[in-house]
């Protein structure tokens, strides 16, 4: 087993701090646009921030252990190092991580409910069990190709439309509209991943949509989910003028679809990390044109 000098930092690995922006981006939106609406709660921010990263790192912890456990992840493997798979915590001690920190989700995301009622206490209840069946069980969610459609679902539409609920007791158009927009950029994360790993992943018989349809269809993914995003910026303009501002990273779009058009395998490394932080300033920037 590998010694590391700081003990906490096989745990950060596994956290997989570069996808945080995942969590966090709409919450943030799902807030402004609560703020917007002359509703807003910070206890209810602070909350909903926090559930969400505890299930983002249950799901990040649940796929380095479910990935190494059916050998997605091996000595081959081309993406970032993940903390099972290279011996620095051992599959017992991942166990005892995933339900810790899943419990404790499910402790704060019982608590929410007693101000969104039964209704979000469902919701909740499908956000941990998929952040767990993503990879894990006979019906892994990433090996059936439904990862794409369950980000774009449980990080997008319930991330932001939840917040916003939770605020506001009311679900609208445009909570919809917000939701899908970060969604789809949140799900171009997975996109980039999955671009990346096909190859290992068809031997290891995760059958994603890049497995199933090719590198090409996956560029096709990532410009289509692009153009949601931007599109859903235009379109809260009914909300406020300023919702344009994450326009101005298109600069940078453009950059990453260069990426994704000529680069291969371990090149996509940081075309993932930079695609996760389009994905935070496009939040942050959609955030602030709502709350202007």
């Amino acid at each position: 087993m590998v010694v590391l000098s700081n003990k906490f930092t096989p745990w950060i690995l596994a956290a997989r701090p570069k996808t945080l922006p995942a969590a966090i981006g709409p919450v943030l939106v799902g807030s402004a646009l609560a703020f917007s609406s002359s509703s807003f709660s910070w206890q209810i921010l602070l909350a909903c921030g926090l559930l969400s990263l505890m299930l983002q790192i249950s799901s990040n912890f649940a796929n380095d252990l479910f990935d190494y456990l059916k050998g997605a992840d091996g000595a081959d493997r081309i993406g970032p190092k993940r903390a099972v798979a290279s011996g620095l915590i051992s599959v017992k001690q991942m166990q005892i991580a995933v339900f810790l920190v899943t419990l404790a989700a499910v402790i704060l995301g019982v608590w929410l409910s007693s101000i969104g009622g039964p209704v979000l206490l469902l919701l909740g209840f499908f956000c941990v069990a998929a952040a767990i069946l993503y990879t894990a069980g006979p019906f892994a969610l990433a090996y059936k190709g439904l990862g794409d459609i369950a980000v774009f679902i449980f990080f997008g539409l319930v991330g932001v439309a939840g917040t916003y609920y939770l605020h506001t007791g009311e679900i609208t158009f445009y909570s919809i509209v917000a939701g899908a927009g970060v969604g789809a950029l949140i799900t171009n994360i997975l996109v980039v991943n999955n671009t990346r790993d096909r190859h290992h992943d068809a031997l290891a018989g995760k059958r994603t949509l890049a497995v199933r349809f090719g590198r090409s269809f996956c560029v096709r993914q990532y410009v289509f989910l692009l153009g949601v995003g931007y599109l859903c910026a235009v379109i809260l303009v009914g909300v406020r003028p300023w919702t344009l501002l994450p326009l101005l990273t298109l600069p940078f779009a453009v950059k990453m679809i260069k990426e994704m058009l000529k680069l291969e395998g371990q090149e996509l490394n940081n075309t993932l990390a930079n695609t996760a932080r389009l994905v935070l300033a496009y939040s942050l920037l959609l955030a602030l044109g709502l709350i202007i």
